[in-house]
């Protein structure tokens, strides 16, 4: 049986301020409550599933999970399959089946727009009138603004796609970040003195504005590197047009294939480009480390 729960509703893409408020409300009840904190989230965007169309994420369900979890202490995160039946699911057996009797919802979190339930019949209102017939607590959490905007996740995901990465750590409250396990790439960084770690965008995340970014990455051992990291297509080595996201870690030794870490991005320091061969590339690079030394120097970050 599962521990009586307090739960966070939504689908938390990009895990922005929004979401934090409510995330921080789910784990303060839980402490009054002697709860466990939870989020009860779908493994795929509605809309999705709804109008068969992709939708493009900010983040992935991994790093939507980590950023719950290591920013905002959530106990459990619930990824529950969005599907036929899910979307045909009345509100109220969502909440009486799935939220109490499945997951041990005592208290529930829900964002003022909150919608759930087959044709999102379901809203905040609902949810509370329901809640208080069926003794359960229930927080509805007002909007959130920024510079008289409201911080929403579409409004994240047009910073991201123009690299406007330092805007948009303002509306998410950290970096935007991307976690993947090592790859092997060309190698073509080895043979100009340049070694870099090479990653992909997940399926289905949207993919940042092609680029230099200074960037930090994230070891696994709790280590953490600046780097230089380019998105894009390679031109100047590359005819595939395949996009990558190479990093380059600066002050670090050692082997980081097959391992995961956590790229976080900091500013868009220039655009891709085509150089005229390897060494004015490499000339370049070391312009950009330079760039990234004196930024994290000045920051102290």
């Amino acid at each position: 049986m599962n521990k009586p729960s307090v739960i966070a509703l939504g689908f938390f893409d990009g895990v922005h301020r929004g979401h934090g408020a409510l995330l921080q409300k789910a784990v303060q009840r839980a402490a009054e409550l002697g709860a466990e904190s939870a989020v009860f989230t779908f493994d795929r965007p509605p809309k999705e599933v709804v109008t068969g169309r992709t939708v493009h994420l900010i983040n992935s369900a991994e790093d939507r999970r980590s950023l719950m979890e290591r920013l905002y202490g959530i106990d459990r995160v619930i990824f529950a399959p969005f599907d036929d039946n899910m979307m045909h699911c009345s509100w109220q057996v969502f909440l009486t089946e799935l939220l109490i009797r499945e997951n041990g919802a005592i208290h529930l979190v829900a964002g003022h727009d909150y919608r759930f339930g087959y044709k999102n019949e379901g809203n905040p209102q609902l949810l509370q009138e329901a809640c208080a017939r069926l003794g359960l607590g229930c927080d509805i959490i007002p909007k959130v603004e920024l510079d008289g905007i409201t911080v929403s996740s579409t409004y994240i995901r047009t910073l991201v796609e123009q690299g406007e990465m330092e805007r948009a750590a303002e509306f998410l409250g950290h970096p935007h970040c991307l976690s993947q396990t090592v790859r092997h790439g060309q190698h073509f960084g080895r043979t100009i003195g340049i070694p870099t770690v090479n990653l992909e965008v997940p399926q289905g995340v949207i993919v940042p504005r092609h680029g230099v970014y200074i960037t930090r990455v994230c070891l696994a051992d709790g280590r953490s590197f600046p780097g230089v990291t380019n998105v894009g297509v390679r031109p100047t080595v590359s005819q595939s047009g395949l996009v990558t996201v190479e990093t380059f870690l600066l002050d670090f030794e050692g082997n980081l294939y097959d391992q995961q870490l956590r790229l976080e991005f900091f500013r868009h320091l220039r655009d891709e480009q085509r150089f005229a061969d390897a060494e004015a590339l490499k000339t370049q690079i070391h312009k950009d480390i330079a760039c990234t030394r004196a930024y994290f120097a000045k920051t102290d970050r």
